[in-house]
Formats: C-alpha cells, sequence, structure tokens
C-alpha cells in the first residue's frame, strides 16, 4: 500500500485564522485538488491528520466539521480525487494529549489503521509542527510553502525544515506530488515525466 498523509488547512485550502466553520469558508488553494487526484490516479491512498481545537473550545461543532469535510469531499470527486480517511484532533494545546500535532498520536494512529510501515509514509504540511510530527512518528516529513509557510522566502523555507532531521521543502502541495510520483517512476526505472493524462492511462 502506498499511503500519503496531508495536512488540511494551509495544504488543501486556505488557511483562516478564525476556524472553518461552514462549507462557505473552505476554499481550495490552487492546484491542490488536482495534486490530491494526482497521486490517486498514480496509485497513493491519500489520508488527512488535522489539529481541529475549535471542536475542544466549543466555537466548532462535529456537524459543521461534517459539513465541511462533505464539500470538501464534493469538490475533489469533481477533479476525479478523494482522501480515504480524516483523522482529527479536538484537543487544545491545553488539554496535553497525545494527538495534537507536533505530538505523533494521529499519524501513529494512521499507521495502525492501515497496517503500513511509517518510515514509507510521506506527510506534508505548512508548520515546523507538521515536521515534527512525523519525525517523531517515523514518517518523512514535507514542508509546503502554502499556508503558514506562504510568506517564506525559499531560504527561510530550507532554514525552518532544517530544524527536524529529513525534512524537504517544495513550493506547493502540486510540487509535493510531483516529487512524490517522480520518485516512485525513477525508482522503477522509468524516465521522463509523466503528465496528468499519463496517469489516467
Amino acid at each position: 500500500m502506498k499511503l500519503v498523509v496531508l495536512g488540511r488547512d494551509g495544504i488543501i485550502n486556505r488557511f483562516r485564522e478564525e476556524h472553518v466553520a461552514s462549507p462557505s469558508e473552505w476554499e481550495p488553494l490552487p492546484g491542490a485538488l488536482e495534486a490530491v487526484a494526482r497521486l490517486n490516479h498514480a496509485g497513493w491512498q491519500v489520508v488527512l491528520a488535522t489539529n481541529q481545537p475549535g471542536l475542544g473550545t466549543g466555537l466548532l461543532d462535529m456537524a459543521s466539521l461534517n459539513a465541511v469535510h462533505r464539500h470538501m469531499n464534493e469538490l475533489l470527486a469533481r477533479h476525479g480525487a478523494r482522501v480515504d480517511a480524516i483523522f482529527i484532533c479536538p484537543h487544545t494545546a491545553a488539554d496535553r494529549c497525545d494527538c495534537r500535532k507536533p505530538a505523533p498520536g494521529l499519524l501513529l494512529k494512521i499507521g495502525e489503521r492501515f497496517g503500513v510501515n511509517l518510515d514509507q509514509v510521506a506527510v506534508a504540511g505548512d508548520t515546523v509542527r507538521d515536521l515534527q510530527a512525523a519525525h517523531a512518528a517515523g514518517c518523512e516529513p514535507h514542508l509546503v510553502r502554502t499556508g503558514r509557510s506562504a510568506l517564506l522566502s525559499a531560504e527561510e523555507a530550507e532554514s525552518l525544515a532544517a530544524q527536524v532531521p529529513g525534512s524537504r521543502v517544495h513550493a506547493d502541495l502540486a510540487a509535493f506530488a510531483e516529487h512524490l510520483v517522480q520518485r516512485a517512476r525513477a525508482a522503477r526505472g522509468e524516465s521522463g515525466n509523466a503528465g496528468y493524462g499519463d496517469l489516467m492511462k
């Protein structure tokens, strides 16, 4: 099984300082839905791991969150994309749980649920917390320069990533997907660039 884990806010959809509390507030980043589709069609299962502390503070309820995710899934489906599961931490920092990133609990649960070795799982996020969670779980950490990292220069992003061993930096989710697809092609001994149409064949 090929599995990849993505954060949600700032990676697939635009990051908001306020919680995304309704479908109308969930706005996909340019190219993000297509990037998920590319991963899917290249054989990856895509799972989301997201901190949602609004649940813990009462600023967000599960009915609203479920409505947001139904909307997200509908938009993904229009692009031939899907996410296979969404793992949520509902806690605040004060709760000191083991699942709120940078803790690795969500990723460990994902590994257990899907029965995969986490050292074979790439994790993409937009904060150092995402990288730290990935590293702590034994995953491969990747930083995308969108969301909370959107204003970082290339040098600043590399400096941030250097705080967590093994981290790589990508311009956005599309560049991350391209990296994984091309690396997999190289591992199979294939050459050349695969466009989206090639992956659909």
